[in-house]
């Protein structure tokens, strides 16, 4: 099979593995020989080191993304009877975090250009019993940060930033997750920086949510049996600390090697019907994926999954459409914006060490 027809997957996970296999065992033999498995040193080191890289001035290490965002509700003090402004164009565990504190998800709609909560949106949906804003920095691309933080500000309301998808983005020169009151964090393996597993990180300049944050993590504990309220099992393992420990030594470079591609992608399909990923006006994007927009985005899934080409449609249906939230009264038309983005979006293969070949290839046949 020559190059011309070789199949482009959407990750090539493998290839990335195969790299940094020998440091990764040798840290797993360690830890092996050490007894620490959960937590302990090698979590404690990558806290720092991811802190120190975000500009906050704690990490708290936990087990995913989803149960960092719980965390972080929680350590709030955000609960039943609560309102928590979002964006339904996200993956399901942003409103399913603020479900399983007992809290109200409120979903209001995004910009067409960054696919990020609108700040123009949110006065409109707040309510006396709105108690926070939670912005999703979706793709790697940085939410107006600005506006969110000032309205959160005049109107006494708390900011949780989901970073899942933007390890690494910046807003204004500062890393996003430590611009609110929390930042949240994925590591699975398809992110930015993702582990091999699943693993999760928030981020918080509060001396305050860290001490709740920490016990909140480990069941509640204020010391060995001894527990001050409910809390979770939701530990980092130090085999993937560890892993997490390597990859970001080099993730500013793994970062640039995705703004390369994008760039690539942008400048060959400038001429096509594609609309490309904006940049941020203010800052840096991550590009976790490279979403494109597209009037036929059906038929154009279709002719790459002809050629065996990788893509992802993220996302097909809006969450305030969901039946999981029918109970919440949105009906189509309400988001106009998101449900129009749900129709042509589409997500190409986008990871380190994809070619620009391959990326050539891929845009001929767009």
């Amino acid at each position: 099979m020559n190059s011309a027809s070789k199949p482009i997957p959407y990750l090539r996970l493998q290839q990335e593995y195969t790299e940094l296999r020998d440091e990764w065992l040798a840290h797993i033999d360690a830890a092996g020989a050490s007894g620490a498995f959960i937590l302990g040193p090698e979590v404690s080191a990558f806290e720092q080191e991811a802190a120190d890289y975000l500009g906050a001035r704690h990490a708290i290490a936990v087990a995913n993304g989803t149960e960092a965002l719980v965390l972080s509700l929680r350590a709030l003090d955000i609960g039943p009877g609560d309102e928590v402004i979002t964006t339904p164009f996200t993956f399901y565990a942003t409103a399913e975090a603020i479900s399983l504190v007992g809290a109200t998800p409120v979903f209001i709609d995004i910009r067409e250009d960054s696919f990020n909560l609108d700040p123009e949106c949110i006065e409109a949906a707040m309510t006396p019993a709105t108690r926070a804003i939670l912005p999703v920095h979706i793709f790697g691309h940085p939410a107006d940060m600005d506006a969110i933080t000032a309205l959160a500000e005049h109107h006494g309301l708390k900011v949780i930033e989901d970073a899942a998808q933007a390890f690494g983005a910046e807003h204004a020169g500062c890393k996003v997750g430590s611009l609110g009151d929390c930042g949240c964090f994925s590591f699975y393996p398809t992110k930015v920086l993702g582990c091999y597993g699943d693993g999760g990180l928030i981020a918080t300049s509060n001396d305050t949510t860290h001490e709740r944050l920490l016990r909140l993590r480990n069941h509640g504990a204020t010391a060995p049996f001894i527990h001050a309220e409910v809390g979770y099992n939701s530990r980092l393992d130090a085999i993937q600390a560890a892993l997490l420990r390597i990859k970001l030594r080099d993730l500013d470079a793994a970062i640039a090697s995705r703004q390369h591609i994008a760039n690539r992608y942008t400048k060959r399909l400038s001429t096509t019907d594609c609309v490309c990923p904006s940049l941020p006006a203010n800052g840096q994007h991550a590009f976790n994926l490279y979403t494109i927009r597209h009037p036929r985005r059906d038929a154009l899934r279709e002719m790459l999954n002809s050629h065996q080409i990788g893509n992802s449609q993220c996302y097909p249906q809006g969450l305030h459409l969901q039946a999981v939230h029918a109970a919440l009264g949105y009906r189509p038309g309400s988001l106009p914006i998101v449900e129009q983005l749900c129709h042509e979006t589409l997500s190409l293969p986008i990871f380190p060490g994809l070619r620009d070949d391959e990326i050539d290839r891929l845009c001929e046949l767009i």
